[in-house]
């Protein structure tokens, strides 16, 4: 249980919280381990993660912005004989309820220090995996995943759907009617875990299982300590995961899935569909089953078509081909998935293959390795169309996870107010076509929330 905020020094909040599940049987090695981590290079990344969790209905975009409002929050890992807890100072009053911390809110928390504490240890820390391999990116993906409890054996049912918090209330309510939908199919759904289009597919799910009396309905949040702050997990969320970067949050959305739905979206939402799109343009993945849908609403149709119309002039007809578009039929989107699947299970049954991680599918390691987006990385991506698809898919994702930086990553704001716009170069019809369809995101308010003026952190140079 979580004992309720008490008052500190100087009007300080003291607030001691106990956790559920994985952490509550611990060694005293294991225990140091995390006073360890704790206190170390990885306290940062715990504290920015733990306040993301508990600024809950946070409405700003903008990591800075939630950093400096709570600069004055803490936390810290209490050891005891019996296991571990937390010490929170100063947290946001919108995680506690008549004095006591919301449970599924407690749950993300000690989730955010599991993965932290596994990351640091096992991954970026250890010697366990090579990161600088393919398989080695992989096989963390994977462990990371399943130290979650997020893998589990058994039929086909996930359904990732990405798009963008910054939607318009038509938008919104349709990315919950399509989850609906989903959920009265007995399929689970997996979202970044924020606002917008990832809580809305979660939200109609929950009540599409209700009706259905599906008792264990899993709403998966997929996240990295870079976007957190900005996109703080929905109260539907019930399994949080933190991957160590962007890349293989990216690499596992498409390692679970078994159905991919996009809603509108902005740069974070094309960033993720160019990743897809380039993974899928490899020809080792020709013949490797993903059913892809892009819908909205009727009044979103033109935004989709200027979308398919980026992807035809800049990938191609093959690119094209790898998804389907469906607007304004919620039912009809679910029955796609629902049929796509089977396909799915059909495959990796004849393949021998597993149906909670997607092994079989290739992932070249530039769609893999890190990209840290800066003044020099940015303006060094080649965007030109003389080269295969795929590549230039990845320059884009590239171009538009830098984009993401610019807009709501602190790192990134900082770099743009001491340095200018972020430059991007390419041929002419490509940054032609990028122009178009980032004026049209700005137009379309997809950069930032509603209320909130954009600045551009980007300048296209032919």
């Amino acid at each position: 249980m979580s004992a309720g905020p008490a008052a500190g020094r100087s009007g300080e909040t003291l607030v001691q919280v106990m956790p559920e599940g994985s952490l509550e049987l611990l060694s005293q090695h294991e225990v140091n381990r995390l006073r360890s981590t704790g206190e170390g290079g990885q306290h940062e990344v715990l504290r920015r993660c733990a306040l993301a969790v508990l600024n809950v209905g946070g409405r700003t975009d903008d990591t800075r912005e939630v950093l400096e409002k709570y600069r004055d929050f803490e936390v810290f890992i209490v050891q005891q004989d019996r296991g571990v807890k937390l010490a929170l100072r100063n947290a946001p009053p919108e995680a506690f309820v008549d004095g006591r911390m919301v449970r599924g809110i407690r749950e993300l928390l000690f989730a955010v220090l599991r993965d932290v504490v596994y990351i640091n240890t096992e991954v970026t820390g250890g010697s366990r995996f090579d990161l600088g391999t393919s398989d080695g990116i992989t096989n963390a993906v994977f462990h990371v995943l399943r130290n979650a409890g997020t893998l589990r054996a058994g039929e086909p049912d996930l359904v990732v759907c990405w798009g963008g918090h910054a939607i318009s209330r038509e938008e919104y309510d349709y990315s919950k009617q399509v989850g609906y939908e989903i959920g009265l199919r007995e399929m689970n759904v997996c979202t970044g875990c924020g606002a917008g289009a990832m809580k809305g597919p979660m939200k109609g799910a929950a009540v599409g299982h209700a009706k259905q009396r599906t008792a264990d309905g899993r709403y998966i949040g997929i996240t990295e300590p870079g976007i957190i702050a900005a996109e703080s997990p929905n109260p539907i969320v019930n399994q949080l995961v933190i991957m160590p970067d962007m890349e293989k949050r990216l690499e596992a959305f498409v390692r679970v899935a078994h159905a991919i739905v996009i809603f509108p979206g902005g740069v974070g939402t094309a960033e993720e569909f160019l990743f897809l799109l380039g993974v899928l343009l490899d020809p080792r993945n020709r013949d490797v089953p993903l059913p892809v849908v892009l819908t909205g609403p009727p009044a979103s149709a033109a935004y989709f078509a200027q979308i398919d119309e980026f992807i035809g002039a800049t990938l191609g007809r093959e690119a094209q081909q790898r998804y389907q578009l469906s607007i304004g039929d919620p039912a009809a989107v679910a029955t796609i998935l629902r049929q796509g699947m089977r396909r799915v299970r059909d495959f990796r049954h004849a393949q021998n293959d597993a149906y909670y991680f997607n092994w079989r599918l290739h992932l070249d390691m530039d769609f893999q390795q890190p990209f840290h987006a800066t003044h020099e990385s940015m303006a060094a991506l080649a965007l030109y169309r003389d080269q295969p698809p795929a590549r230039l898919a990845a320059g884009l994702r590239k171009a538009f996870s830098g984009l993401v930086t610019g807009n709501v990553k602190d790192d990134g704001i900082r770099a743009i107010e001491s340095r200018g716009p972020f430059e991007l170069s390419g041929d002419r019809e490509v940054m032609t076509r990028l122009d178009r369809l980032l004026a049209a995101f700005v137009e379309q308010g997809r950069m930032k929330l509603p209320g909130r003026a954009y600045q551009p952190c980007y300048r296209l140079v032919v």
